[in-house]
């Protein structure tokens, strides 16, 4: 019986228990606690593989796009019981797979904010007041369904060191001047409990690679200014063509200060971000099969590299 329930949609509670069952299922996956939200909900990894070519990817920066997540923790699952069994992920050997690669995921960086879009914190509720509290400040975005941020109205995705100042005016320009739903980008880089957690846990790692999941648009981004990364565009060609997504770059307003962007500027290595499906955000859960179907060679791609000569 399966152990991540994709046709619900996932809560923090569930993502946590979710993969702490894989864990104890396949012994040979590993968890840790990266950090903690300002509610004190856990911000969990979840590793796969022992090769030496390590990957981050990361999932639900935004609370609306908590579809994101079940992606990742399928993939996990899928992966891992194809390694124990002997079997195949996307046509590849999973045991190679994971002799290859150690794979770092971070299925759910904004628990607190999934929480309150799909319910788990209800009317009532100090958190859910809170939030209210803030939304009440830009009345077009509907709630919680429109709400991005976390719960201290801080977008997560725009509070990184990579071209913050100008997120800051960009945004502050359209109207986010104050924490609410969505855009506001924090009164400084990196002052969140989440986005210092993987920053920090990225460092720690140096990966090859990330993928930050989101949705949606079927695109994938893959540069930020003017940086030049090895291998990047070849790679995210690769992506799009297993995917049927469109390789692009994001619109002039939305292309600071998120993690990918930070991680080009820093490490000077391949970072994109992954727009799944179509639709409004929160996407359906009906969609998540075809959205799974067409993520799964980049999951197994962004793991192996291109050549065997990427993975020395």
């Amino acid at each position: 019986m399966a152990i991540v329930n994709t046709t619900v949609p996932i809560t923090a509670e569930s993502c946590d228990q979710m993969i702490q069952q894989i864990v104890k299922a396949y012994p040979f996956c590993r968890t840790e606690i990266l950090t903690r939200t300002a509610f004190q909900r856990p911000v969990r990894t979840l590793v796969i593989g022992t090769g030496p070519r390590k990957v981050i990817y990361s999932a639900a920066h935004h609370a609306n796009e908590w579809i994101t997540s079940l992606v990742l923790l399928k993939f996990a699952e899928e992966l891992a019981e194809a390694i124990q069994n002997g079997g195949t992920v996307f046509d590849r050997s999973a045991q190679e797979i994971s002799d290859t690669a150690t794979i770092y995921m971070v299925p759910m960086v904004d628990p607190d904010g999934v929480d309150l879009v799909v319910g788990a914190i209800t009317e009532g509720n100090i958190q859910y007041d809170l939030a209210r509290r803030l939304a009440q400040d830009y009345p077009t975005i509907p709630f919680p369904d429109g709400w991005k941020a976390n719960l201290l109205g801080v977008d997560l995705n725009l509070n990184y060191p990579a071209g913050w100042l100008q997120a800051r005016e960009i945004k502050f320009s359209q109207g986010f001047t104050t924490p609410g739903p969505r855009d506001y980008v924090g009164r400084a880089p990196l002052n969140q409990f989440e986005t210092q957690a993987l920053a920090g846990y990225t460092e720690f790692i140096d990966p090859a690679l990330v993928l930050a999941y989101h949705s949606q648009g079927k695109e994938i981004y893959w540069s930020f200014q003017d940086y030049e990364v090895p291998g990047a565009r070849e790679l995210g060609e690769e992506f799009a063509r297993v995917s049927g997504y469109t390789l692009t770059e994001p619109a002039f307003n939305s292309s600071f200060a998120g993690y990918k962007d930070w991680f080009i500027q820093q490490f000077r290595k391949p970072g994109y971000t992954i727009e799944v499906g179509r639709g409004v955000n929160p996407l359906p859960i009906e969609q998540f099969d075809e959205i799974y179907r067409d993520n799964l060679g980049i999951l197994v791609t962004a793991a192996t590299g291109l050549t065997p000569m990427e993975n020395a």
